[in-house]
């Protein structure tokens, strides 16, 4: 696979552009990522400027650990949220920093493990039948969250953001159609910068917060032996700790999506313990620097595929640019005041390109569902993980996503191959 090259990628995993359209292409992912690698820090109380520090420095960390074969962004992890929240009310951040490296040291370690034993298994425990489906549970797991930001103000339903993402989805569609040369690669970019106008002339951005901005802030950073003094925290520990295997399974999930995309198989080469050591990597040193813990955005997914461009290049560059703004205030505070219809717009078409990488993985692999088996498989995983059935103990949350592949794989090993009404004696 080292001499492989995707011919339908515009840019393929090792291709550099130069110049603006590097930085443009960049800008792109920085803008794609930055509206919920910025939430989870806010709904924590947590600096949003050392998460986009962060998320910047795990990306380079997973870049470098995966030998640059993997175009992956990591920004702030929304699993994690609840656990964030509990731990900052009793004990502060010096615990959830813990928790983030403990989560991260508990990647580590399975990576270790599966390169000892090896990732065979995963062949057999996810076929066709079930990495599609959760696929497009993926994609569309999030789309009422999307629905929910075009349509309401504060609680309030309002038509003005619901036209606002409306217009913003509809320029990015004739940008990407329609739009040739350097301008066709940047669809994304130019459909938020243009549905930031609409929102502006609407006035639903808060220009306030980019006014009271400082062109230059110092993130605020909280460092074990510098700014606290580190204790064992082991309610920090048995809390994250376990949300651990629930991301592994976004991250399996990310990968299977992304293996699509650009043609290869990223489990095999550079292979799941490389992946896995990587997040892992990448979760501990954003909890040193007083970030969440990151993993893998979907978000950037739907970017790649969209624009067809993979390169492990654009990928770094976004993660420099974010490093870069975690410092510039006043930038910061301008994509800040990007309104959620303007980020909504955007999500209905990433989330939906993502669902359809799904649904193409059946078709190409010849899925026949008058087949019982497969029919009663990618039901369950389809309802269970778009439904959002979750399971909860404590502050421990099992996502909808994580039990919709659970449930798939089980129904997969255990099912027959033929149900009796389908077998002839």
């Amino acid at each position: 696979m080292e001499n492989f090259r995707n011919t339908d990628a515009v840019l393929d995993i090792h291709d550099k552009p130069t110049g603006l359209k590097w930085f443009g292409l960049s800008l792109q992912h920085l803008f794609t990522m930055f509206g919920a690698t910025v939430l989870v820090p806010i709904l924590v109380g947590i600096n949003p400027s050392v998460a986009l520090l962060s998320s910047g420095l795990g990306t380079l960390v997973y870049l470098f650990t995966t030998k640059g074969k993997i175009p992956a962004y990591l920004g702030s992890s929304f699993a994690f949220i609840t656990a964030m929240q509990m731990l900052m009310k009793s004990d502060g951040y010096p615990a959830i920093a813990q928790g983030a490296m403990t989560a991260g040291l508990v990647y580590v370690i399975v990576s270790f493990i599966i390169k000892r034993n090896g990732s065979e298994w995963l062949d057999n425990i996810l076929p066709p039948i079930v990495v599609g489906p959760v696929v497009m549970v993926i994609g569309l797991g999030l789309a009422a969250n999307a629905a929910n930001n075009a349509m309401y103000d504060n609680g309030e339903y309002s038509p003005k953001f619901i036209v606002v993402a409306l217009v913003t989805m509809l320029l990015t569609i004739i940008f990407n159609m329609f739009l040739k040369g350097f301008m066709g690669l940047i669809p994304i970019l130019l459909g938020i910068v243009c549905g930031y106008g609409v929102a502006l002339a609407a006035g639903i951005v808060d220009t306030e917060l980019i006014a009271d901005a400082a062109w230059f802030a110092l993130p605020n950073f909280e460092v074990p032996f510098v700014t606290y003094e580190p204790k064992l925290y082991l309610n920090a520990i048995t809390t994250m700790a376990p949300i651990a295997f629930v991301t592994m399974t976004e991250h399996i999930g990310h990968l299977m999506v992304l293996n699509k995309l650009t043609k290869r198989n990223f489990f095999e080469d550079p292979g799941l313990s490389k992946t896995l050591l990587g997040d892992g990597l990448a979760q501990i040193t954003a909890g040193l620097v007083g970030g969440p813990p990151v993993t893998s955005y979907g978000e950037n997914i739907g970017v790649l595929a969209i624009t067809r461009v993979h390169s492990v290049f654009v990928i770094g560059g976004a993660a420099v640019l974010a490093i870069l703004l975690g410092f510039v205030g006043k930038i910061s505070a301008v994509i800040l005041s990007i309104p959620n219809p303007v980020i909504a717009g955007i999500s209905f078409i990433l989330f939906g390109v993502i669902a359809s990488s799904g649904l193409k993985i059946l078709i190409d692999n010849n899925i026949d569902f008058n087949k019982k088996r497969n029919l009663l498989i990618a039901s369950v995983i389809l309802v269970t993980g778009i439904g959002g059935l979750s399971f909860r103990s404590g502050p421990v949350e099992v996502s909808g996503m994580a039990l919709a592949t659970v449930f798939g794989i089980i129904l997969n090993l255990v099912l027959p191959e033929n149900a009796k009404s389908e077998t002839t004696d």
